[in-house]
């Protein structure tokens, strides 16, 4: 079984060789532009993990990889459209450095080259990996719009909270597992059982950022604490706050959570000093772990040598402990 880093630098190496060179120059830059600005490149990694633990070679995958890689980075351009947001791994979005314009129809052509490239796998299984590549793309819109949607709520739940983020998050991470194990002719059991594993993982990750967010050190995390408080975003942490509040708390929370106070550190301090005081980040960790039980029970279950699990499973605690 290869590592994490030998597969990260197969991907990478891959990723350097695709060429975008049509015409015209506005409408291909912006996807090499993105691709260049790196990152985890964790999905194509899993993508080969899957394919490793089946006993075949990373090539027979390679394409899977990349298709995932290339579909990630259009949703990444996308949403910073409707983010607004000006950086992306330090560099300026892609619309920023072009514009929106150049934003939308270079990630609708990195959407359709992704496809192309799954196109070119070699797998009896391709019609199926197809159907499940197209899939995953239609609930990871339909998470992006739940989410938007969630701007405009005060009484999102967190079993609805949990819905979002399987679908805009979880499910890439399941489906990128299940195409390596498509690739290399799985059977329909085991690449159920390696799907669940990774939206099940996918969630934990989640909740993780999310508690990360409010509770992380900056400069280990990465980005700003509080940011997410700072933006109103319904996270898991405010969900089960409002969920555990009573009476005024209650009340000043909702009013804080709806608010653009010109001392943005003053809201994000009281927001935690309440946090705290309703034991929110316990309650968000056990939810971690109870999705991290189930999705490494749901590894348990294919049908491969134990042993060849190992590199799966040491690769999510790492990236859980990465995070933390």
């Amino acid at each position: 079984m290869k590592t994490y880093k030998e597969l990260y630098t197969l991907v990478e190496s891959h990723i350097n060789q695709l060429k975008f060179d049509g015409e015209p120059r506005e409408l291909y830059d912006p996807i090499s532009y993105m691709l260049a600005l790196g990152g985890k490149r964790l999905r194509p990694v899993l993508v080969l993990m899957a394919n490793d633990l089946f006993g075949k070679s990373s090539e027979q995958a390679i394409h899977a990889a990349l298709a995932v890689e290339v579909f990630h980075n259009f949703t990444l351009v996308h949403d910073d459209i409707m983010d607004k947001a000006d950086i992306r791994r330090g560099k300026p979005t892609v619309h920023k450095k072009w514009n929106e314009t150049v934003g939308i129809l270079s990630g609708d052509l990195m959407m359709i080259k992704a496809t192309q490239l799954l196109c070119e796998t070699k797998s009896d299984q391709l019609f199926q990996m197809l159907n499940l590549f197209n899939q995953t793309a239609i609930e990871v819109c339909e998470g992006q719009q739940i989410d938007m949607n969630f701007e405009q709520r005060t009484d999102v739940s967190v079993e609805e909270y949990i819905q979002m983020i399987s679908l805009k998050t979880a499910v890439l991470l399941g489906c990128s597992l299940q195409l390596g194990a498509m690739a290399a002719g799985a059977n329909s059991k085991d690449a159920a059982a390696i799907y669940a594993f990774g939206k099940k993982l996918g969630i934990a990750f989640q909740i993780q950022d999310d508690i990360l967010d409010a509770f992380g050190e900056g400069d280990k995390v990465g980005k700003k604490i509080g940011g997410d408080i700072a933006a109103n975003k319904k996270t898991l942490l405010l969900i089960t706050a409002m969920e555990k509040a009573t009476g005024e708390t209650r009340n000043r929370l909702k009013q804080l959570s709806e608010s653009t106070p010109a001392d943005e550190q003053a809201k994000i301090i009281e927001v935690l000093s309440i946090f705290d005081e309703l034991q929110v980040k316990a309650t968000a960790n056990v939810l971690k772990e109870q999705y991290l039980v189930s999705a490494f029970a749901d590894l348990e279950t294919i049908d491969v040598e134990p042993l060849r699990k190992t590199v799966l499973k040491s690769t999510a605690l790492e990236l859980m402990e990465r995070m933390s």
